[in-house]
């Protein structure tokens, strides 16, 4: 199971991509595994030389009791330190943020994200997008690909 955030690839051009480990609490696996995760304006920053998201909401578990999750918390992101050093210098450059681009499970069962370093489109950039789409779409129905 893979959930992804569709806006952030109109948003925004990736230029690097990596895969982290999250720290969850209580009953966050489970609503991730039940598909309840919204990705909307979340983003990843710094703080003391570790990286954290922001706004990421994952539901509260149906079936949860008392010790049920905080939707919107702050959730720890696991990078290596030269992974974590690397993007918070590009940070620091003018126009880079981190966005999560994905959530899935990997073969272990650990919840892993797809976080991608990239800078926002100008309008004329998501203009392109929208004709690249448009035109793919267009020969895909009139050839049957």
């Amino acid at each position: 199971m893979e959930l992804s955030n569709r806006k952030a690839y109109y948003e925004y051009s990736f230029e690097a991509k990596y895969i982290a480990g999250m720290v969850l609490s209580g009953t966050e696996i489970k609503s991730i595994r039940a598909g309840k995760v919204s990705f909307n304006d979340s983003y990843c920053i710094f703080d003391k030389g570790e990286l954290y998201v922001k706004s990421l909401h994952i539901a509260e578990y149906n079936f949860g009791n008392i010790n049920n999750h905080e939707p919107m918390q702050e959730r720890k992101l696991l990078l290596q330190k030269r992974e974590l050093k690397k993007l918070e210098n590009k940070i620091k450059e003018k126009g880079y943020t981190i966005i999560p681009l994905k959530i899935f499970i990997s073969e272990k069962g650990f919840a892993k994200i797809e976080i991608g370093l990239g800078k926002g489109k100008k309008i004329y950039d998501k203009r392109e997008t929208i004709k690249t789409r448009e035109t793919d779409r267009d020969v895909k129905r009139k050839y049957g690909i």
